[in-house]
């Protein structure tokens, strides 16, 4: 009887465990992202500044921008400025999911997901990067030049801010197109050649993304469009190195201990192998 009631107890011990781990780390990415906005919060208004450049380059001379609301001149920088510390935190915080779920992994299984973690960061920051140096000049360009003869160009910055942000998500997002091709290769879900045939579809479906993500320009459109399927054409040839077979995804055989027959799959290693 004594077995029987302990059984439970014992089996919800790797569980609880799992959720303390899970705790302690979403604590230290929280810490680390509060961190680095107290450290950039000093340079709240040099960010957003900065991040106006693109804007303010290309705004008539004598116009500025403004603040429709009465806190915004206070909150808004501080706001971009906690965006700027997530974004800066990327790493840490992708290195602690990785922590999380690594030992449940097998070898294969870290070997591949590993560089993908690492691909996609610099993928998502290489997003933002175009969409600062490349989009962002070429739309306001093409959009103060396009105010009508006597309509003073002048952007609210709480306003400017979320466009901003919607456009950063975007590009970044959308820059992590080999990464999407590669898992579905990988995972068996499409073969490279159906995903092949499919290419008109996906031509297609990024100039819709493009439509429903970015500003009703075509500019803007055109540069998220494009980007999405040479990233498509990208990720489709790097996934022939991540096909089903060569990752391994087949559990290595092995022989159970006093068994005379042939090999046997072992089974997944339990997460936490202390736990039992």
């Amino acid at each position: 009887m004594t077995a029987r009631h302990t059984e439970p107890e014992d089996s919800e011990q790797p569980f609880i465990s799992h959720l303390i781990e899970l705790r302690d780390r979403l604590l230290r990415a929280i810490l680390a992202v509060l961190l680095a906005f107290l450290g950039l919060a000093y340079y709240a208004n040099p960010i957003y500044n900065y991040l106006a450049g693109p804007l303010m380059k290309h705004m008539p001379a004598g116009s500025q921008m403004i603040a429709i609301e009465v806190a915004s001149p206070f909150l808004t920088p501080f706001k971009l400025t906690l965006f700027v510390a997530i974004f800066a935190c990327i790493p840490y915080i992708l290195y602690q999911a990785w922590a999380f779920v690594a030992p449940g992994l097998y070898r294969h299984e870290k070997r591949l997901i590993l560089p993908l973690l690492v691909a996609s960061t610099f993928l998502f920051y290489g997003g933002v990067a175009f969409a600062y140096y490349v989009v962002f000049p070429l739309v306001f360009a093409f959009m103060t030049a396009a105010a009508p003869e006597g309509v003073v160009v002048m952007t609210d910055i709480t306003q400017y801010l979320d466009f901003i942000l919607t456009i950063f998500f975007a590009f970044g997002a959308a820059f992590e197109v080999p990464i999407l091709t590669i898992l579905l290769v990988w995972a068996g879900i499409i073969s490279r050649e159906d995903m092949a045939e499919k290419r008109p579809y996906v031509i297609v479906g990024a100039f819709i993304i493009g439509a429903v993500l970015t500003p009703p320009d075509v500019i803007s459109q055109t540069l998220l469009s494009i980007p999405i399927w040479l990233l498509f054409e990208v990720g489709l040839w790097f996934s022939r190195f991540f096909t089903r077979e060569e990752a391994g995804m087949e559990a290595e055989p092995a022989a159970l201990p006093g068994a005379g027959g042939p090999a046997t799959q072992v089974e997944r290693p339990k997460r936490i192998s202390e736990d039992g």
